[in-house]
């Protein structure tokens, strides 16, 4: 039986008289990868927040790897990491400062090299933050999400911006991140991305869950109502065809 580690029972969030989440409910599961999908305004980013501790909820009941969001915030901060925006970046400090800084909000120390050798980064370790590329940066943002040794870690949007071998680069480190324990919550408004990583998700509207299962299994329910869609699926898409024709390395400069 698998062990809940985020456990959502009726949450609410008013913002005077606006309901951004209508009494939602769902658990997420040790080591897997959880997707929270949704619109914009659908109320995703809110709820999360609230996992967090980022944000107070009006009503319900969180608990997070064993803790209460209203008995143990500072507990549940410690287990948990949550990807920033670039902008929530020093520009020029490079990586190792900033992995310092980090260790430094966290009184704990890492190794710098085998840090930014699992994101693909060991030889840019000198560089200055604002010298990356746009897949660089997001890799080194996940990278100190890693930095408390967490056992859930957040990530939001993780991939927009970035071209296909950098995308695809990413899903391979999200996806070695949970094969080496951690629970993975990620928000995308990408669908295939969805798919291929996440191994449940919840499709959340107007601040409701509309749908919760993995992905296969909300295919085959869409299917089995009839639906079709209106033209042959092929089996590759122009994405495959870029990736086979310009390879799978990254071009980071």
């Amino acid at each position: 039986m698998s062990t809940v580690i985020i456990s959502v029972k009726d949450l609410h969030k008013k913002y005077g008289s606006f309901e951004a989440v209508k009494g939602i409910s769902f658990e997420v599961y040790q080591g897997e990868i959880f997707g929270l999908l949704g619109p914009n305004g659908a109320g995703k980013s809110t709820t999360l927040e609230i996992i967090e501790t980022l944000r107070e909820k009006t009503s319900g009941e969180v608990w997070v790897n064993g803790f209460n969001l209203d008995k143990d915030p500072d507990e549940i901060k410690k287990v948990i990491g949550v990807q920033l925006q670039t902008t929530g970046f020093y520009p020029s400090l490079n990586l190792v400062e900033l992995i310092e800084l980090f260790e430094g909000l966290y009184n704990q120390k890492v190794n710098h090299k085998e840090l930014l050798r699992l994101v693909n980064l060991e030889d840019k370790a000198k560089n200055k933050f604002k010298e990356l590329s746009g897949g660089q940066k997001q890799r080194f943002s996940i990278a100190t999400t890693l930095i408390n040794t967490p056992v859930i870690i957040f990530l939001d949007e993780p991939t927009t911006g970035l071209d296909p071998q950098a995308r695809r680069n990413l899903w391979d480190l999200v996806r070695n991140i949970r094969d080496k324990g951690t629970t993975v919550i990620i928000t995308t408004h990408y669908m295939d991305e969805a798919e291929y990583l996440c191994d449940r998700v919840a499709i959340i509207d107007s601040g409701k869950i509309i749908a919760m299962n993995s992905p296969d299994k909300l295919i085959d329910e869409l299917v089995a109502t009839g639906f079709e869609r209106p033209k042959e699926v092929k089996q590759a898409n122009l994405e495959d065809v870029f990736i086979s024709l310009t390879g799978h390395a990254l071009r980071d400069e």
